[in-house]
């Protein structure tokens, strides 16, 4: 049984691989589509008369034409939270391609846990926490870049300030820091730069910058160079109180991250020893733990344990996040 069982997930498993590579490789149909995305870039910088009305994206940025016309592509342009991560976590792969990436994962943890003697019940969580594996490494690698992003602000505020006083532009500005900052930072405010001289107004570049990276900080420099140029004031005097708040502000949170460091590693001891322990008893004694998938009781017995671990992890997440 376990034989038939196995041949038919491998071949569903080869079968989504071709029906995937023929979407992809074999271009569609669809004659309008270039002249759908010319229109879209044509109107892109248009006035928008109300404000309700969701901003276009950049289709500088955007994928090839074959694969718009991909069903997985459409499906993943309906989730614009990936398309978003994979931007700010600086990855260049095509959403499509990240979550066929996870959907293979995903298969061949579930394959993985059918040909090994992992209980078949199993199979679904195994797969599921494969899958998560990219998924974890694009948070962690967003998190990274917005959080060096974060620290390298205040320093990219103060060079612009002493630019304005030497009687630079706020443009000139933008271009030193991109010249004189690393990257995450001067990436972003060169990608600034080359819009605005390609005629994008500065205001609206500020502000797609600042809808490119969720920092708070970012988004005060942005509220108040728009506002300064619409009212007039003197720019680099604000600019360095916003840099110093922020120095201010990343202070205070390096010491509450000194201070509930202990509480950050119990809970990652307290979530990761049932796993852990269920683990090495089912090396231990194989027969005592399959009666959690066997019994009707253990069944539910499970199902508490899984979800009072959910419950636990959220509320010792909410204990240790502290916003500044």
């Amino acid at each position: 049984m376990s034989g038939i069982i196995l041949v038919i997930a491998v071949g569903v498993f080869v079968a989504s691989l071709v029906a995937f590579a023929i979407n992809v490789m074999v271009p569609g149909s669809d004659n309008t589509t270039t002249e759908d995305r010319l229109a879209a870039m044509a109107s892109r910088r248009r006035i928008r008369k109300n404000p309700d009305e969701p901003e276009s994206g950049s289709l500088l940025l955007a994928g090839s034409l074959d694969e718009q016309t991909n069903p997985l592509a459409r499906f993943v342009s309906g989730m614009p939270a990936l398309a978003d991560y994979l931007e700010q976590a600086d990855v260049n792969i095509a959403p499509a391609k990240f979550a066929f990436i996870c959907i293979a994962c995903f298969s061949g943890g579930f394959a993985a846990c059918l040909v090994s003697p992992v209980p078949i019940l199993l199979a679904p969580i195994f797969g599921t926490v494969v899958a998560g594996i990219p998924i974890g490494w694009l948070m962690l690698k967003r998190k990274r870049r917005l959080s060096k992003f974060g620290k390298q602000l205040p320093e990219a505020l103060e060079l612009l300030s002493r630019s304005l006083r030497a009687g630079h532009s706020l443009n000139a500005g933008f271009g030193l820091v991109a010249t004189e900052m690393e990257a995450p930072l001067a990436t972003e405010f060169g990608r600034a730069f080359e819009e605005q001289n390609f005629g994008i107004p500065l205001d609206e570049a500020i502000e797609d910058m600042a809808q490119r990276i969720p920092n708070m900080d970012l988004r005060f420099f942005a509220t108040a160079v728009i506002l300064q140029r619409q009212t007039g004031g003197d720019l680099a005097e604000i600019l360095d109180k916003i840099g110093h708040l922020i120095r201010e502000r990343l202070q205070i949170l390096g010491q509450i991250q000194a201070l509930t460091g202990e509480g950050r590693m119990s809970g990652a001891v307290l979530l990761a020893l049932p796993p852990v322990l269920f683990i090495v008893m089912l090396k231990l004694n194989y027969e005592y733990v399959m009666m959690l998938f066997t019994d009707q009781i253990g069944r539910y017995m499970l199902c508490a344990g899984l979800f009072t671990q959910v419950l636990g992890a959220l509320a010792i997440k909410k204990i240790i996040t502290i916003k500044v």
